[in-house]
């Protein structure tokens, strides 16, 4: 995968869709609520927020997730800011992320702010969030990442169309840079994703999926880094 922006096409006018792994950027039922089952949920978020709360992220796309996070993190009444980091390949133009991010009105005022201040990618910093976009593979990013998140949210394109992301060596840097007893969650369950996890250190399950997917992901990270076998 090559460093450069996201190409698009655009379904009925307001989903996007993208060239490279043809596939969508969020669900076609309704990405808000997908977000919120798959990865806050999946999380168990906002339950587990609390001071210096670091979020990290495979594939930013639209910044839908990260908008999702950071409006409840500010319902729920932290104090500080959250720590956000997503790694993303082909960053999305803001123009064609204003776009998008129509289609959920509930977040508008969190992605007019957040629109405001983002140029395309880096650090930003917009009070009660503190966001980094780290653009390139993941593959080479992830592993020189010097921190540690709480919790993954693993949205890469389809392990199908865009397996690079989802590969056993991406998701031990994923396990290395986890928080003892962090989590991770993802709406596929692909066995060799959940076989991935499980070696590298996750206790894995496979719980139930949003809309038309029948099962979602869980994982949260040994304490001992001992491996489980993956149920389901």
């Amino acid at each position: 995968m090559a460093d450069q922006q996201a190409r698009l096409s655009w379904r009925d006018g307001s989903l996007p869709v993208s060239d490279q792994f043809d596939d969508p950027y969020f669900s076609l039922h309704n990405g808000l609520l997908e977000t919120e089952h798959v990865f806050l949920a999946g999380n168990d978020l906002p339950l587990r927020f609390g001071t210096g709360f670091q979020i990290a992220e495979l594939g930013f796309g639209t910044g839908l997730n990260m908008l999702a996070a950071w409006r409840a993190w500010e319902d729920s009444g932290q104090a500080g800011a959250l720590r956000f980091t997503s790694f993303e390949a082909y960053p999305m133009r803001p123009a064609d992320m204003a776009r998008a991010l129509e289609a959920f009105p509930a977040i508008t005022p969190w992605a007019e702010r957040f629109l405001e201040a983002w140029s395309g990618g880096g650090r930003c910093d917009l009070g009660t969030l503190r966001l980094e976009v780290v653009i390139g593979d993941a593959r080479q990013t992830v592993p020189s990442w010097t921190s540690a998140a709480d919790a993954w949210f693993l949205d890469g394109f389809s392990p199908a169309k865009n397996p690079e992301l989802w590969q056993d060596d991406l998701m031990q840097a994923v396990a290395d840079h986890t928080r003892d007893s962090g989590t991770a969650a993802t709406y596929t369950a692909a066995g060799f994703v959940r076989r991935g996890l499980a070696a590298a250190g996750f206790q894995v399950t496979r719980t139930a999926g949003f809309g038309h997917k029948r099962h979602m992901t869980q994982a949260r990270l040994a304490p001992t880094q001992t491996t489980e076998t993956s149920k389901g």
